[in-house]
């Protein structure tokens, strides 16, 4: 009798236990769900801005270049894009574009890097440069654009250097040299914030990796392209990504430049989209920005895909 005492005894006492685990473990998914509950509260005014001013305008272009007109709204599925894509104005401006960030934005990544390098070595009148480079983050475009205008002038500073070589005038901003001035207008305005995004990623390389490898008697340009351009993978993606970004919107510059119709090089993309905008043919404009994101897409998944490859190594 005492056995079968103690058996039942010990049979409630396990009951008891697992009633209490379940209900500890009730508690503990409770405490979670909470948790959640309180991150999507706090989630939800954000989430809901991005989709009422990024994501909603986003959808009404995409079904404004699958119609025929904002009135109508008959369905004609691509024709849209192939009207633009044939458009002899958007390849003349797609062409400029591609071609300008192709020259423009491998220049600022390697220009800045190389800056960020200089900088990070013990040269005098560091600060000047620094300053020097920095500078033109705080000068207002329009103020840019006025010195560029003079300095470019057909009468201007530029020429009367080539002159005083024994070279013609160059009439810049209406030949085929254009696009040249603004490269160099874009480089002068993006170098600077490229330089401090280089610099803080330096200082950020493991200083005990670096004093290994001076210990093995490596070289400075061994040190850098071994060491520190793989720990610097990350930040240059994103200063390529916003270079990349940044050359898509030099319209600004030019139509302070040049106005609405500026001389066929500088044709960029912007101004087909300006252009069409003010002729109200918003189902070509849709087509024209979806082109544009769709490349812009492309062209930044290639290099997620490049950075993904080249610093694996150094996140594992």
């Amino acid at each position: 009798m005492e056995s079968k005492g103690k058996q039942s005894l010990l049979q409630a006492g396990n009951k008891l236990n697992r009633f209490l685990r379940k209900n500890a473990s009730g508690q503990k998914m409770t405490r979670s769900q909470r948790g959640r509950a309180k991150s999507w509260m706090f989630l939800t005014p954000s989430i809901a801005g991005v989709l009422l001013f990024f994501g909603l305008p986003f959808c009404v272009v995409i079904y404004y270049s699958l119609v025929n007109n904002p009135v109508q709204h008959i369905f004609v599925g691509f024709h849209n894009f192939i009207r633009v894509w044939n458009n002899g104005a958007f390849q003349l401006a797609a062409g400029n574009t591609l071609k300008f960030s192709f020259v423009a934005v491998p220049l600022a990544v390697i220009l800045s890097l190389f800056l960020a390098v200089v900088m990070e070595s013990r040269i005098p009148f560091k600060s000047q440069f620094r300053t020097f480079f920095l500078s033109p983050m705080m000068v207002p475009i329009a103020s840019v654009v006025l010195i560029w205008q003079v300095l470019f002038h057909y009468n201007g500073l530029v020429n009367e250097v080539l002159m005083a070589f024994g070279h013609d005038k160059i009439d810049w901003l209406k030949s085929n040299q254009a696009q040249v001035v603004i490269v160099i207008l874009f480089l002068w305005k993006n170098l600077g914030y490229n330089m401090i995004l280089f610099m803080a990623a330096l200082s950020s390389v493991p200083k005990d990796i670096l004093e290994v490898a001076r210990l093995e008697s490596a070289s400075e340009s061994q040190i850098f392209w071994k060491i520190k351009l793989r720990y610097l993978s990350s930040t240059i993606l994103f200063v390529t990504i916003m270079s990349l970004i940044n050359s898509f919107k030099v319209f600004r510059e030019v139509y302070l430049l040049t106005g609405d119709y500026p001389y066929d090089s500088l044709y960029m993309l912007q101004h087909f989209m300006n252009n069409t905008f003010q002729s109200l043919d918003y189902q070509k404009l849709s087509a024209a920005a979806i082109i544009m994101s769709l490349v812009i897409i492309v062209l930044v998944g290639i290099m997620f895909l490049a950075e993904d490859r080249f610093g694996r190594d150094v996140e594992e």
